[in-house]
């Protein structure tokens, strides 16, 4: 027996570079034929490693390659040994369905947060259909439209205090504006106020508090490669060891979100065992914000709603609340000053319901959600720059269930990674027109000579359709919950920020840089700010009513 394993052993010194060949190549064979997707197109090594996939999204514009892709090769391409994407609208129903089996992949669990060495899972990062549906369940009155007229006063007071500094900060200011990230802070604040009662202080001090927005910045350029080999997750960021470590307190893997949220958390229910901050005294608040919600719904459903999926809905709503927000905002206001044609109906139509007395507040500009939805042009502005630039940039993958599914007419196995990508669907001419490509706000709106010709059913009929394919906050029973709270800063931002300021280019020949780490964020948008006059309202006789100045 010893001298077999002698044998075994020589054997394995001398021919090891062959036998790890071989092993290889049979492995790239494998991954080549898995679950006969071999027939689908696409690129050959894409086909064989998902080492393509890492290195395409490391580029850094993946969206672009999926695009070209799916140009050269058609609706259906494989993007990996067991990935398929698919660019055709109606895949979106089949695969993102209501009871159609599909889970999340494990995409997904990369982007869980830590929080003393121990992994959050929320409703975002959840593979588990019947966990997450049982957690919505909790929380989901807290989201609902009917919830938005509870938030709009903490929208209110940020929305307020961000018109003021840009006033104060960037009215005439000769450097310009790094738009983007003042509209991040913008968004982190006003999310703060919505979940904890308390802002975060970016806008106050225009600086990135605590290094959060960094962090998350480096994170996502994270997650987006290492999503497409999860398995390095687990030897990177969340290594046991490591988290090992951070559970014993040798070391601090907390995110520092996750930090701002414990202590919030920690200054409104001191019960909470859960990581201490510094608690300032009666910092209790009582007005609804979703803290309140989430700890409402922990005491009415204690054997679920724990202590964990408290903090981690809280955590969740700045990690993706903000980000997703700022970047709409972003693309809205990018698209307007591209398209000055655009950028002056708009603010005419703005103007003219100021002169009509369609906004209660004449002194701070600031505009209600009610009255923004009374703005038909603003919804076909915003829509479009949604189409245009939506916040995520891969597709939104999911796990075919075991017994597969058939998909445009094929039958895909189970266990195959399939998704859509918003970049991709946006895109189809069938749904949006031969000018797809183009900002055009108009498509959002009823044709009025072909509104004659049957009464408007057949515009009708395409809006609803454009509405119904629109991907940006994703689809199913896994759409972005936060859906309605980001609708609510973005609808009353935009009217707001043009009743008041003159923005422009700070120098017209610009061009945004896109950074596509998962979400697909804008560099390189400088702004310049003037102030401007805030139309009042005027009386019947087209002067300006004095008792509203």
């Amino acid at each position: 027996m010893h001298g077999i394993t002698d044998l075994v052993l020589k054997g394995l010194s001398q021919y090891w570079l062959s036998l790890f060949l071989t092993a290889l190549l049979v492995w790239l064979i494998k991954n080549r034929y898995h679950n006969g997707l071999n027939k689908y197109p696409g690129p050959f090594v894409a086909s064989i490693t998902d080492w393509w996939r890492f290195f395409d999204v490391l580029s850094r514009r993946p969206e672009t390659t999926h695009r070209a892709l799916h140009k050269k090769y058609g609706e259906v391409v494989r993007l990996g040994p067991n990935t398929l994407s698919f660019s055709n609208p109606k895949a979106l129903k089949a695969i993102y369905g209501l009871n159609k089996g599909f889970t999340k992949s494990e995409f997904y669990i990369v982007q869980q947060s830590i929080a003393r060495g121990h992994r959050l899972q929320s409703l975002f990062s959840s593979t588990d259909n019947d966990f997450h549906a049982r957690f919505r369940r909790c929380v989901n009155s807290a989201f609902a439209m009917s919830a938005l007229v509870q938030y709009e006063p903490f929208v209110d007071n940020t929305t307020k205090l961000f018109l003021e500094q840009t006033k104060n900060i960037y009215v005439d200011n000769t450097e310009g504006c790094d738009f983007t990230q003042w509209l991040q802070f913008y968004a982190f604040d006003v999310i703060g106020e919505i979940t904890y009662g308390k802002r975060h202080g970016f806008v106050e001090n225009n600086k990135d508090i605590d290094g959060i927005v960094a962090y998350l910045s480096w994170l996502f350029l994270y997650v987006a490669p290492i999503g497409q080999i999860p398995f390095l997750d687990r030897l990177l960021l969340k290594n046991p060891i490591y988290l090992k470590l951070s559970q014993w307190g040798f070391i601090d893997a907390t995110f520092p979100v996750a930090r701002f949220a414990n202590n919030r958390m920690a200054e409104r229910s001191p019960d909470l065992k859960l990581e201490q901050g510094p608690v300032e005294s009666g910092s209790i608040v009582k007005s609804p914000d979703l803290l309140s919600k989430f700890l409402s719904a922990h005491q009415a459903h204690p054997e679920f709603m724990t202590e964990t999926l408290v903090q981690t809905m809280a955590v969740s709503m700045a990690f993706a609340g903000s980000e997703t927000t700022a970047i709409s905002l972003s693309a809205v206001f990018y698209y307007l000053l591209k398209h000055p044609t655009a950028l002056a109906r708009l603010r005419a139509e703005i103007d003219n319901a100021a002169r009509a007395g369609a906004f209660a507040d004449t002194d701070t500009g600031l505009v209600t959600w009610h009255e923004s939805q009374r703005l038909p042009y603003l919804d076909a502005c915003i829509k479009e720059a949604f189409r245009l630039h939506p916040a995520a940039g891969l597709p939104l993958e999911r796990v075919v269930p075991p017994g597969g599914a058939e998909i445009l007419g094929r039958f895909i196995p189970g266990g195959t990674v399939v998704g859509c990508s918003a970049w991709l669907i946006h895109l189809d001419k069938s749904i949006f027109g031969e000018d797809a490509e183009l900002y055009r706000p108009e498509r959002w709106l009823h044709n009025e000579d072909l509104m004659k010709t049957d009464g408007g059913d057949a515009e009708d009929r395409r809006i609803k359709e454009m509405n119904g394919t629109m991907f940006q906050f994703g689809m199913g029973s896994r759409t972005c919950i936060g859906k309605n709270i980001s609708l609510l800063e973005i609808y009353k931002l935009v009217p707001s920020m043009l009743r008041r300021f003159e923005i422009e280019f700070k120098d017209p020949r610009q061009e945004w840089e896109l950074v596509n780490a998962w979400f697909v964020k804008q560099r390189n948008f400088t702004t310049s700010f003037k102030l401007r006059d805030i139309v009042k309202p005027q009386d019947k006789t087209g002067e300006v009513d004095s008792t509203s100045c």
